[in-house]
């Protein structure tokens, strides 16, 4: 028993970042040496909500926590969690190389990952949890979110293959507002040819969707009405899955929050209008939030312009500038982030330009060199022994936006067990990616309609 107890705690130590016991100072930031025990509860700490008109908010739960709806059996290692998560983030590099280039590049249609642009590009690496109602009544559904996916989907009965999940199946015969689209109607014509949609025997429209890990969702593309906290919306359409997805996590489904037509977003404009955050809380153990109708700028949050792509709608985009380590900007040309980057909820760690990272890790080490290097876990690289007793500290980073915006990232938004929580890209012409280690307790705002990126520190 002893034996099998030290085990999780590795593993939960080995996945999640450490603890802090200090958020805010002027130098280096305190670590807590014990993370997440095996038998650790639920803090369901007070997010701390902004003013918000006519929005909704729903909590939101990191899917391997004790704050999880579902059950927490299976925990990824940390090096197979980085492997998918660099699938998706290859993808995703690809995909706006391509669309930069004015095509699709070759090589993401010819790649493993291989996905449909506007309709999702990963699962396994998404980590976060909300639960919703859909029909009438309301069947609750606990599914993942995603900025990356634009068209939403839950498992339906009858569906012998589908994957175990936390709640019952979806029954659309038990809903009185539930209703499919015909292959001849609009809705499914605006899926694209890159949703495959076909025909069923009875004429109903359906599309697949090949994930980058492997995974993918077959669904009959539906309408029924979504029940968010105490908001319901009529007619929000959605995939009704009949078939084995080959991912296998107990979630019932997914929520595309892109900034595609299908999305959760553009499909609530009329309700809430086209501003959204969440804010993913710094442990496992604690509570987050999503917003939809959330409110636009106030004197809490900083702002960034976001940049949008009109071949890859899905994806927000803004524009990092540079890195500062303990109060010194890295020495870094500002054409290495000419590649552009984006804000990704479902992409783990944070990638680099490889200049850009060069100089962070060695930034980064120069603060550590109290604590002897360890070696490394999968992609990341810059790493440390904490075996020597005492507590640890980390020198602070911050993430400099364009338009002067800087966010201070969390001391949980620095690490990820004992590593640096960021990575390189394969060439300096690539693509930045704003994981979501480095936005933990910053409610981050997409602002649709005003063209924003906002964030707020210590929202969760």
């Amino acid at each position: 028993m002893a034996t099998a107890m030290k085990l999780l705690l590795l593993l939960v130590c080995s996945y999640h970042s450490l603890l802090a016991h200090a958020r805010h100072g002027p130098s280096y930031r305190v670590l807590a040496t014990g993370s997440l025990s095996p038998d650790a509860v639920c803090t369901e700490l007070k997010a701390i909500l902004p003013s918000s008109g006519s929005g909704t908010t729903i909590p939101l739960h990191h899917r391997h926590g004790p704050c999880s709806p579902r059950p927490s059996k299976e925990m990824p290692t940390l090096e197979e969690m980085l492997r998918r998560d660099q699938l998706r983030a290859g993808y995703i590099q690809r995909m706006f190389s391509g669309a930069t280039n004015g095509t699709r590049d070759n090589r993401a249609q010819q790649s493993e990952a291989t996905v449909p642009s506007t309709l999702g590009s990963s699962l396994d690496t998404l980590e976060y949890v909300i639960t919703v109602g859909i029909g009438s009544p309301a069947a609750t559904q606990t599914i993942l979110i995603d900025t990356g996916s634009d068209v939403s989907w839950v498992q339906c009965k009858p569906c012998p293959e589908c994957h175990s999940q936390v709640d019952a199946l979806f029954d659309p015969s038990s809903s009185s507002t539930y209703s499919s689209f015909s292959c001849d109607s609009a809705a499914c014509a605006q899926l694209g040819e890159e949703g495959n949609p076909g025909c069923s025997s009875s004429q109903q429209c359906q599309y697949t969707v090949h994930y980058a890990d492997g995974s993918s969702a077959t669904a009959t593309y539906s309408s029924d009405t979504l029940t968010l906290g105490s908001h319901t919306i009529s007619g929000f359409q959605f995939g009704c899955s009949h078939a084995k997805s080959g991912h296998d996590d107990l979630t019932d489904g997914l929520m595309g929050l892109g900034g595609g037509p299908q999305s959760l977003v553009s499909q609530t404009a009329g309700t809430f209008g086209t501003a959204f955050s969440y804010c993913l809380p710094p442990t496992p153990a604690s509570t987050g939030f999503l917003t939809l109708g959330a409110a636009s700028g106030g004197a809490d949050f900083v702002t960034t312009p976001m940049i949008r792509n009109d071949r890859i709608p899905a994806y927000y985009q803004v524009a990092l500038e540079a890195i500062v380590v303990d109060g010194t900007k890295l020495d870094v040309p500002p054409s290495v982030f000419s590649g552009g980057s984006l804000m990704d909820s479902g992409t783990v760690v944070t990638k680099l330009p490889p200049t850009a990272y060069s100089a962070l890790s060695s930034a980064f080490r120069a603060g550590m060199a109290q604590y002897p290097p360890a070696q490394g876990q999968g992609i990341l690289d810059t790493c440390f022994d904490f075996g020597g007793g005492g507590v640890p500290s980390v020198p602070p980073v911050s993430l400099v936006f364009a338009g002067g915006a800087v966010i201070n990232l969390d001391v949980d938004g620095i690490m990820l067990g004992n590593c640096l929580a960021f990575t390189a890209n394969e060439d300096d012409n690539s693509l930045s990616i704003i994981g979501n280690v480095q936005q933990r307790t910053f409610e981050v705002l997409y602002d649709v309609g005003q063209s924003t990126v906002g964030f707020r520190a210590g929202a969760c």
